[in-house]
């Protein structure tokens, strides 16, 4: 079974999960639901149906995959699917406030149509959301046990998403962001999800600790891979896909890893980011210094770096299975997305 197979199976059932749960149960609250429905891309901004861009819903697809790949049910995990992919909406919502961005998947932010304080307590209302969906394991057969465990392994996770994106936000005011202070942002705010839906999936399914513990450190060199070449698409990315115009993280002072690289290996680059505004003359020079200094090719090599290792990490577990091989089919094609 291929892995598209996989996943056109289980997406019309996460949807159908993640809108059991974001749903308005009183017509006074009814456009906070419109305001997240809006952001998951199943509505306009008159919260009409409408089905718009959605994003990858990679971490459901790494939860039930991990799930079948351990040797049990997916469906059981749905309810830990859902709430991973609520999870990362959530911070998606107020990361878009904090780094000022007024598009998402090529539609405005929540932010930039509503409002900061109602944008806010939306991404406050998916948290909560994300929670109670976690809860509706219990109806799929989950031991009281288990639940408690998976909702253990899911805050700590979002403990470390929001240290990693203090650490983001605070890159931006110092002039000096070594390696490991970038690795260890990225592996909060975006390995560390990542690594609990897979450590979810294999909890689910009730693979043993050894197996837990592989899924965990697969999900983590995984999710410092995507976050690298999304960092490589946050300058280079075609703007169709990434919803963002040709570098967005210039334009927002971001300190990623090949601009960091940048920074180290070209002192023209930091006078030229820290003018007041960057245009398109300017964001264009900026590409063309990095790309001088070989900066997009050091960050390729390092998602691809930590790729080898997510599936060195896989082949360990040794888990025999069609959801298992789709698992390195998904890994493999990590290495093709940032071109």
């Amino acid at each position: 079974m291929s892995l598209s197979a996989f996943t056109s199976r289980y997406l019309s059932a996460l949807e159908a999960e993640m809108q059991a749960v974001v749903s308005a149960s009183a017509p006074t609250v009814r456009d906070l639901y419109g305001y997240l429905r809006y952001h998951l891309g199943w509505v306009d901004d008159r919260f009409r149906p409408h089905r718009g861009r959605t994003g990858k819903r990679l971490r459901p697809i790494l939860c039930l995959l991990s799930c079948e790949a351990c040797g049990g049910d997916w469906e059981q995990a749905l309810p830990a699917a859902a709430a991973v992919e609520l999870l990362h909406n959530f911070s998606l919502i107020h990361d878009d406030i904090e780094d000022r961005d007024d598009v998402r998947r090529g539609r405005p932010t929540v932010w930039a149509l509503w409002g900061v304080p109602q944008a806010i307590n939306a991404g406050d209302a998916l948290f909560v959301l994300a929670h109670l969906a976690m809860l509706r394991l219990s109806g799929r057969g989950v031991s009281a046990e288990t639940v408690a465990e998976a909702l253990r392994v899911f805050d700590r996770a979002c403990l470390r998403l929001t240290e990693g994106q203090f650490m983001d936000i605070r890159f931006e005011e110092k002039e000096e962001v070594g390696l490991e202070e970038y690795l260890a942002m990225i592996e909060g705010k975006t390995g560390a999800l990542i690594s609990a839906a897979c450590e979810l999936g294999a909890l689910v399914a009730g693979a043993p600790a050894d197996q837990r513990d592989r899924l965990r450190a697969f999900g983590r060199h995984l999710g410092l891979a995507f976050q690298i070449q999304d960092d490589v698409l946050g300058i280079w990315g075609d703007p169709e896909k990434t919803g963002k115009p040709v570098g967005s993280d210039l334009r927002s002072r971001k300190k990623t890893l090949p601009i960091l690289h940048g920074l180290q290996h070209d002192p023209a680059l930091r006078a030229l980011l820290a003018r007041p505004t960057l245009g398109e003359e300017e964001v264009g020079e900026a590409i063309r210094r990095l790309e001088a200094v070989g900066s997009r090719a050091f960050a390729e090599e390092q998602a691809r770096r930590h790729i080898d290792q997510a599936l060195a990490v896989l082949e360990a577990a040794d888990l025999q299975s069609p959801a298992a091989s789709a698992l390195h089919d998904l890994t493999f094609g990590m290495v093709e997305r940032a071109r």
